[in-house]
């Protein structure tokens, strides 16, 4: 399949890794910023194809896994209403908050229902107007111009009845937060390919220039990563710190002008809290003043929110880089896709929810679970093995 098999070819990954392995010559700790990318590293083992030199830590980026618990407790009390019908993806129907998730939520009789646009919120909206319809909007820049789209349209239909939840958050402020912080390891980052394929590549060129990091723009497939580590230790090797962008089939430096200048309508910045990592300053989105007639939690006084957080979970020390998955105790015993303590266990992005559905909590310590070579399976693409007792989880 065109721009799918020639990115999984297990000749062209050993090529990769043997370069890689030729030119570094000293520690570097890199981080990917996509959970996309951190399923595809251990999906196919590509961290343990790499020179013990290069090690790769995963970042904040998976949207569902930083939403913060206060919005998760917020989206909670909203449903519960029985006025409302409130819609999502179906990743965030089982993110734990304070009181339980939505997915409990609606098995106790709530109208919460999974929808795979925004816009199918808006329809029923149209169709519905004795319910007020509620749209649960997060993730990055990638889902905003969708997001985005859903109030415009709804402003436009005049559908009084519909409203979002914004909990969009953004990745250049969080990479500066990163590296910011006390004990960071990072010295270079994988960048966001979808997001980049919005927003573009010109605001990480300040970062990589003030913080002295490659940030190398870099899709999603096995080939890709490789290719992305390779670039980044090159850069490493030789004291550059650029941005590049080797995933040029689909990021412009331009990004996609019509989708940012309709972000640009609906959205401004604003200072966001992240699950795990805390308040970063211009880290989100919110509606803008024009649109405050679609902002659901003006509309239903939710700001003062409680929340209590798991005392086992280390996600927040796993989203920054800190920790990695099998570092908790609670990983794979309490902790499960069935039972997940924090966010970083249910979504399919999620670090440890990728560490599980591949079998790592299976491994003992100094011993690999399976012992399938880890490039044997890049060739094999959909079919690589995944853990016995993963059920999806999601």
């Amino acid at each position: 399949m065109k721009y799918v098999d020639e990115y999984r070819d297990g000749e062209a990954a050993r090529k990769l890794a043997d370069a890689i392995a030729r030119r570094v010559t000293r520690p570097w700790t890199i981080m990917e910023v996509c959970g996309g990318q951190t399923d595809t590293i251990v999906k196919y083992g590509l961290d343990r194809v790499l020179p013990p030199e290069v090690e790769l830590v995963h970042g904040p980026g998976c949207p569902v896994c930083v939403t913060s618990l206060e919005m998760i407790d917020r989206a909670h009390a909203i449903a519960s209403r029985s006025d409302v019908t409130f819609c999502s993806f179906g990743d965030m129907l089982r993110v734990p908050g304070s009181r339980g998730d939505l997915l409990q939520l609606k098995s106790q009789g709530s109208d919460v229902r999974i929808v795979y646009s925004p816009l199918d919120a808006v329809n029923l909206a149209a169709a519905r107007p004795d319910r007020k319809v509620v749209f649960f909007a997060i993730g990055f820049e990638t889902t905003a111009p969708p997001n985005a789209m859903a109030v415009w349209m709804a402003r436009k239909r005049r559908l009084s009845n519909f409203s979002v939840l914004v909990s969009h958050v953004l990745v250049p402020p969080m990479i500066t937060a990163i590296l910011q912080a006390p004990g960071n390891r990072v010295r270079a980052f994988l960048g966001p390919g979808h997001v980049c394929t919005v927003m573009g590549t010109a605001e990480y060129e300040p970062i990589a220039r003030r913080y002295g990091v490659p940030i190398v723009i870099t899709g999603f497939e096995p080939l890709d990563l490789l290719e992305g580590v390779l670039r980044t230790v090159q850069q490493l090797e030789s004291g550059r710190a650029e941005v590049e962008n080797p995933y040029a089939r689909a990021v412009r430096a331009e990004g996609n002008p019509a989708s940012r200048r309709l972000i640009e309508d609906v959205f401004e910045v604003c200072d966001r809290k992240w699950r795990g990592v805390g308040l970063i300053p211009k880290s989100g989105f919110k509606l803008r003043y024009e649109y405050r007639e679609h902002d659901a939690e003006r509309l239903f006084e939710v700001d003062d929110i409680e929340t209590q957080e798991s005392s086992l979970c280390i996600s927040g020390q796993v989203l920054k880089g800190l920790k990695k998955p099998h570092d908790c105790p609670a990983f794979g015993k309490e902790c499960t896709p069935h039972n997940p303590l924090g966010a970083t266990m249910v979504s399919a992005e999620g670090a440890c929810a990728a560490y599980f559905a591949y079998g790592r909590h299976l491994e003992t310590q100094g011993r690999r679970a399976g012992g399938v070579s880890p490039l044997s399976l890049v060739s094999q693409g959909a079919d690589a093995p995944r853990s016995a007792c993963d059920s999806g989880g999601r």
